[in-house]
């Protein structure tokens, strides 16, 4: 165990001192390792080990937080005194007695990270730089990450629950630069999971991966400037669901929403999306990259339907956030590290199947752009505005793929491109991908099947 148990009820009980109505207590584990590759040589290889323990106090919607990388006993309770005395009250709230230590049974990993040799790990980013490098004469460079970590939590609060998992992920990004005669484009894969190296060295191909991250930048160095205009737009699946996720997604967080600062504040049980459109954020996932046994509170994870058939069914509710909503959590509590307060996030979010088929949403457009993969973007959650970057895209014409198009960008609302949903198929896929807001930067999963939106402004460089 990270803390011992009498340890814990003390830091609690120490919380409660002062008038606040809540405590909680969470201790940390964490080893990782980072390696990175530049051009087939090894430029990085850090390894870390994290410990620390953070305190949460709350009375109604005050809180506060502290944290420290300390073990030691005295150093901890006076941690929990200090912060108790942010409440400056003599009333002592009695908490709930702890109940039996609960382990989180999922998401287990066969080949845990530390398990695994460097030498090993080493050899197989070199796979993926051989396969990406030799694509094509013009690559001219090749940049590889390597991450695992291996995360033991123990979380604990006054309300009783008390509870520990350990977490792994392992992730590979694969970056291809292509240049010829001054231009200068890029392509990349970033397959991950919530499981050990089984899923590296046995579930994918990297040396498929690598070709792929070539594929895409040589595509589009050899491709046309993307007309602009407003225009009918064809969203791939997998990391296609990066504009739900931030244009959509983050405005449905308890975070934003108690707040009244979102574009989905009142309007739970009313239309909010195309009929045709259900969406999901999902932390029971098995081994997902965004899922976990328990949230960040110590609650388990949970199914949550966002929206259903265009209809705002739920709101992603951590527990603070939900005493201003007068709402219950909903397993939505997520942080980076015990450095962070947690607050409510998304785990596996993703829009559902659809009826179509890709084939048939493709012949449906006589004229649009297909943006098969998606880069970076920004949006504002206020108002849902977002702008995301296309990285490999495709003209459409007379209901055919046609020209490759470089340099597009999706400008829009993401209240308004939900109503503009009209075809969604049954090809549904997911991405990985690191998320940051107010609790820190946490691993996240993203997807949708096939779509098509009837309009979006496509930036770019000539005319439509």
């Amino acid at each position: 165990m990270l803390l011992e148990k009498k340890l814990i009820e003390d830091l609690l009980d120490a919380g409660l001192s002062r008038g606040a109505d809540f405590a909680e207590v969470f201790v940390e584990e964490t080893d990782s390792t980072l390696l990175q590759s530049l051009s087939g040589r090894l430029e990085k290889a850090n390894s870390s080990k994290l410990f620390g323990v953070g305190i949460r106090l709350a009375k109604k919607f005050q809180t506060v937080y502290g944290y420290t990388n300390s073990q030691n006993p005295a150093d901890l309770l006076k941690l929990a005194e200090d912060l108790s005395k942010s409440f400056n009250d003599d009333k002592l709230t009695k908490r709930t007695p702890l109940m039996e230590l609960e382990v989180g049974p999922r998401h287990n990993a066969e080949i845990k990270p530390q398990d695994v040799p460097l030498t090993e790990k080493v050899a197989y980013m070199k796979k993926a730089y051989k396969a990406a490098s030799e694509y094509d004469e013009v690559i001219q460079q090749v940049i590889i990450n390597l991450l695992d970590n291996t995360q033991n939590v123990l979380i604990a609060n006054s309300e009783g629950r008390f509870v520990t998992e350990t977490r792994y992920r392992v992730r590979i990004t694969v970056g291809a630069v292509a240049a010829k005669d001054g231009v200068m484009q890029t392509g990349g894969v970033a397959p991950g999971s919530g499981k050990g190296y089984e899923y590296l060295f046995n579930e994918i191909d990297i040396e498929e991966y690598g070709k792929e991250a070539g594929r895409i930048a040589v595509t589009m160095l050899n491709a046309e400037e993307c007309p602009s205009g407003v225009m009918p737009v064809v969203i791939h699946n997998g990391f296609g669901g990066v504009i739900f996720h931030e244009a959509c997604g983050h405005p449905l967080e308890a975070t934003s929403v108690a707040k009244n600062a979102s574009v989905f504040c009142n309007k739970m049980g009313t239309k909010v999306a195309s009929d045709i459109l259900t969406a999901i954020d999902d932390g029971t996932l098995e081994n997902r990259w965004g899922s976990a046994n328990y949230d960040d509170e110590g609650y388990p994870q949970q199914r949550r339907v966002l929206i259903e058939k265009g209809i705002l069914k739920s709101y992603m509710v951590d527990k603070i956030n939900g005493r201003r909503m007068n709402a219950a959590p909903t397993g939505s509590s997520r942080r980076q590290n015990y450095k962070f307060a947690p607050t409510s996030r998304m785990s596996n979010t993703y829009i559902d199947n659809g009826e179509s088929t890709f084939d048939e949403i493709i012949a449906a457009t006589e004229y649009g752009l297909f943006a098969a993969k998606l880069g970076g973007g920004s949006v504002n959650p206020g108002n849902g505005d977002f702008n995301f970057a296309v990285m490999e895209g495709y003209m459409i014409r007379d209901g055919k793929i046609a020209e490759p198009v470089r340099g597009a960008s999706l400008v829009g609302n993401g209240g308004n491109i939900l109503y503009k949903i009209d075809m969604i198929a049954n090809n549904l896929d997911s991405a990985r991908g690191m998320c940051g807001s107010a609790s820190g930067s946490i691993p996240a999963d993203v997807g949708q099947p096939t779509l098509r939106v009837t309009g979006i402004t496509v930036g770019g460089k000539r005319g439509a």
